[in-house]
């Protein structure tokens, strides 16, 4: 295929945006907000200004309130000193030409005592997700979480809408509500984690109302085109989730039930794992939902140059994110177009401190 030809390299109208390409810098947790008030440095700064390239970034996870912190140094954006932080990455990405979104983020029961003082982490339901968590003493074992009032709900809910307001004040382009990965949303989505007997549990709907009471509570802040949302409809047998027969079937109506919104778009995960050989769960996730969605469709999760054009060049998808290739090869976008080899990670730096397996990845021209 010719470089300039290829459908990643095309622009695309994401609501008010006009990305560049659709090569989109996928929310990774990297863990440099090694400081007392998990705020983002200069050094988060350089990072994304080097990655500004994609079409779009969307930032790291980053906890909306205290409760919702689920690992050492996130940053966070409900406090104006994580604001004055973020501004800085907003500006040096928007210094580049790029468009940047914060995923707004609450760990729920993926937590541990140690983050809140010794209060149980917040979950839907007391379930032990039997997981591993990074805390400041390495990694432990989760704990059996608090099951969430109603007035604990209503308090998360808005939280979050707190967090779009300060995302607004750091200049971001647009929210990602995060859904996905065995996080707070994706605990009241399953059936195994909620066992509530309330609206908020029993039948899909009822499952998946505080998702649609926090977007409708972030849509009173940012226009609908400028927040997204990210599931995982098969997750299964990480982050603490085990999928069940009514898994694909909850995800199906809240992403019908999307398409009343103008959204920018609906980001999704392909399988973390083989799914294969299990009937209820779906093994394609891009073309299973684009019979279902009708608008933006994002897709994630393994893909490299020559699956990413594929998945759009077949209509299975509009945009398409990309992780830990964009760890160690800052531009992107620019080795797609140039055919350019692709430099390995280091996963052995992804979660430490400092500049090294962070900002010290070279571009492709200066490694010649």
């Amino acid at each position: 295929m010719e470089n300039e030809n290829q459908p990643l390299l095309q622009t695309y109208q994401l609501g008010n945006l006009k990305l560049k390409n659709r090569v989109v810098m996928a929310p990774m947790t990297r863990s440099r907000a090694d400081n007392d008030q998990n705020a983002p440095t200069d050094l988060h700064a350089t990072y994304y200004r080097q990655r500004a390239g994609a079409g779009l970034i969307i930032t790291e996870g980053s906890q909306v309130s205290e409760r919702a912190v689920g690992y050492i140094n996130t940053p966070g954006i409900h406090t104006e000193e994580q604001v004055e932080g973020w501004k800085k990455v907003t500006e040096a990405v928007h210094e580049e030409g790029g468009k940047i979104f914060i995923q707004l983020w609450h760990c729920g029961r993926i937590s541990h005592p140690k983050f809140h003082n010794g209060d149980k982490p917040l979950a839907p339901s007391a379930v032990n997700p039997e997981e591993k968590v990074y805390t400041p003493d390495g990694f432990e074992q989760t704990v059996e979480p608090q099951e969430m009032s109603r007035q604990e709900i209503q308090e998360t809910v808005q939280e979050f809408k707190h967090a779009a307001v300060m995302a607004k004040n750091a200049n971001f382009d647009g929210v990602e509500i995060h859904s996905s990965n065995g996080y707070l949303f994706h605990q009241f989505f399953n059936s195994k984690s909620n066992l509530r007997k309330d609206d908020y549990g029993g039948d899909i709907a009822n499952r998946a109302r505080f998702f649609f009471e926090v977007l409708e509570a972030i849509a009173e802040v940012w226009p609908e085109n400028q927040i997204g949302c990210r599931f995982n409809p098969s997750l299964n047998g990480v982050f603490g989730i085990t999928a069940t027969e009514d898994s694909i079937p909850t995800f199906d109506h809240i992403i019908e039930k999307l398409n009343a919104y103008d959204l920018a778009y609906v980001h999704l995960s392909e399988p973390f794992t083989d799914v294969s050989d299990i009937a209820y769960l779906e093994s394609e996730i891009a073309k299973h939902y684009r019979g279902i969605y009708k608008g933006t469709l994002m897709i994630n999760a393994g893909f490299d140059q020559e699956s990413g054009n594929k998945v759009i060049e077949e209509g299975d998808a509009d945009l398409v994110s990309f992780g830990k290739l964009f760890i160690s090869n800052p531009d992107l976008p620019e080795r797609f177009k140039n055919n350019w080899p692709l430099a390995d990670w280091d996963a052995d730096t992804f979660y430490t401190p400092g500049e090294k397996g962070y900002t010290d990845y070279p571009a492709y021209e200066k490694t010649e």
